[in-house]
């Protein structure tokens, strides 16, 4: 079967098929868990549409730590059944669900104390080894080791040396959460789905008490449509009070938004052959490896600011780089930092006033008649969350429906993925590209790397890289336009490629030739070739101005100083 394409014209088409009969179901939130929900209400033959105000991840899922894991702290919280889901949930991904995009990543965890540490951290560690071999499926991870403090500094020599006494090395999974995302989405259109991003709603449709469907705005055509449905799902995250209140519902639950950032540094910047997993004050810091470079995060602090653009403030970096460089041999600086992005988890309040006490468990609740509402969690748990939200959505149906099969169904790009893996060398002759283009190509799209390679085969100069961001190619920024619904410059620097923390100049450097490569596709003149680059490059310089803010309030204000190409 192949990939469906999420171009402007399937978009257009999506909406008029969403307007023309009612839908069994239309969620609402384009995240990991509406585009889950949307895949997996679909493949139950249910009439489908998914609708997302932003970009596909515009919010939480494409600002992750980028980990698909089972959650090793919550086994000292003794949340057993949470680890014990997630960790299933990580094998499916990695062997059967998504080989191509989640990956198995080291971690070391430095001991600082002999004797009883090493025990009781290699207990939790071997527990959760465990409980990933028992989830069902087989791991698909190699088992832990224990490491001396010598051997410990061969594998990460940024190490101090007075820093630990040994440590523990376990693997976990990551992921490119907001390239996740547009698979999903895809693989839903694949299977029936109607998807449009950009498309906001506005107002739910009601009879009586009862929701019957939304009306949504286009915000890139203009003009109102109403979808009508029979069961509508609100999958918006931190979003979800928002959204619950156009039917002045709060719902049975409230939904709280916790800060984590995260730090871009050059792969030179820490001699290391594996990721490290630190301890701090309140929770734990990552640091992990991302292509060349790593990912250095995070933070968890209470957010009642905007939502859409959640900003790091300069006290949030210095957090970061304290702890770090607690354990470093050399030290990073301010200067060493590429990239820094802030996103939002949904957490579902309690009674704690920190928010890294909050369930990271979901709930799926029926608010009134007619809608469905899920909401917490986390990402490596989202298929069970689509699961449960449209389980109960189901029973407002009056019908049969077929059982959840998402366990057995691949995102685009993963069938044949392992097969083409070993045929890289010869697609790159075939192809005129260096293996390791291909390899880059075949991590990011799997068997959908087809696609990419017939662009360049019809234009052999898409095969040329981006100007001062060589990771990509040119092609890459055009199939973002024509098969991954990027509507705008910023999806494709932001989202469909990671160029905009990635670069030093945050992407400001290629964001007109990218622009003008997505121009032809979009019906884009010089002058929206123009807008789209100021407006970029007003974000870049709005997202500088708050990091240098010292809290915050100033860091959101300092952001919110670029407004969106979109207005919502």
């Amino acid at each position: 079967m192949r990939t469906a394409t999420l171009g402007p014209a399937e978009r257009g088409t999506a909406l008029a098929r969403m307007a023309e009969q009612e839908l069994d179901i239309l969620v609402v939130g384009g995240g990991v868990v509406g585009a889950g929900t949307a895949l997996d209400a679909a493949t139950r033959g249910l009439s489908t549409g998914l609708v997302e105000a932003r970009d596909w991840a515009s919010g939480t899922s494409s600002r992750s730590s980028k980990l698909i894991h089972g959650g090793l702290r919550y086994l000292e919280m003794l949340d057993f059944a949470l680890v014990r889901e997630a960790l299933k949930e990580r094998g499916l991904l990695v062997q059967r669900l998504a080989p191509h995009l989640v990956k198995p990543v080291p971690f070391l965890y430095p001991l600082t104390h002999r004797g009883w540490e090493r025990f009781y951290v290699g207990a939790g560690v071997t527990l959760y080894d465990t409980m990933g071999l028992a989830g069902g499926s087989a791991r698909g991870l190699p088992h832990h080791r224990h490491l001396s403090r010598s051997r410990a500094l061969q594998a990460a020599p940024c190490l101090r040396k007075d820093a630990m006494v040994g440590a523990i090395q376990y693997y976990d999974a990551q992921v490119d959460d907001a390239r996740f995302v547009t698979e999903l989405v895809r693989t839903a259109a694949s299977y029936g789905a109607h998807a449009a991003n950009r498309a906001r709603v506005v107002e739910f449709l009601r009879e009586g008490e009862r929701v019957v469907g939304a009306r949504v705005q286009d915000l890139e055509q203009g003009g109102l449509t109403e979808i009508r449905a029979r069961q509508v799902v609100n999958a918006t995250g931190v979003w979800t009070d928002d959204t619950q209140s156009l039917i002045a519902e709060r719902g049975q639950f409230h939904v709280r938004a916790s800060k984590g950032i995260h730090l871009v540094v050059p792969k030179d910047r820490i001699h290391s052959t594996t990721g490290l997993i630190l301890r701090t004050e309140k929770s734990v810091l990552f640091v992990i490896p991302w292509g060349r470079h790593w990912i250095v995060g995070t933070t968890d602090t209470d957010w009642n600011l905007d939502k859409a653009h959640p900003a790091a403030s300069s006290a949030d970096i210095d957090y970061l780089l304290d702890h770090v460089n607690s354990v470093l041999a050399v030290p990073l600086t301010r200067d060493d930092v590429e990239g820094v992005y802030a996103g939002l988890r949904p957490l579902l309040a309690g009674e704690s006033d920190a928010t890294s006490k909050l369930s990271r468990e979901h709930t799926v609740a029926h608010p009134v008649p007619g809608m469905v509402v899920v909401a917490g969690g986390k990402y490596t748990t989202y298929r069970v969350m689509a699961k449960d939200a449209v389980d109960e959505a189901v029973h407002g149906l009056d019908r049969r429906v077929a059982a959840c099969c998402t366990e057995n169904v691949p995102l685009a790009g993963a069938e044949g993925y392992h097969a083409l893996w070993n045929a890289r060398a010869r697609i790159a002759a075939r192809a005129g590209l260096h293996v390791a283009r291909v390899e880059h190509l075949l991590d990011r799209y799997g068997s959908a790397t087809e696609e990419v390679l017939e662009l360049i085969a019809a234009d052999p100069g898409l095969g040329e890289p981006l100007t001062g961001a060589d990771d990509y190619l040119r092609a890459e920024a055009v199939y973002a336009a024509s098969h991954e619904g990027a509507r705008h410059l910023d999806d494709t620097l932001t989202r469909r490629t990671r160029i905009s923390i990635e670069t030093f100049d945050r992407g400001t450097r290629c964001a007109r030739e990218v622009a003008e490569l997505m121009a032809p596709v979009l019906g884009w003149d010089a002058g929206q070739v123009d807008k789209e680059v100021e407006h970029y490059n007003k974000r870049v310089e709005a997202e500088r101005e708050s990091q240098r803010q010292p809290d915050d309030l100033t860091a959101d204000a300092a952001r919110l100083g670029a407004p969106d190409i979109v207005p919502l």
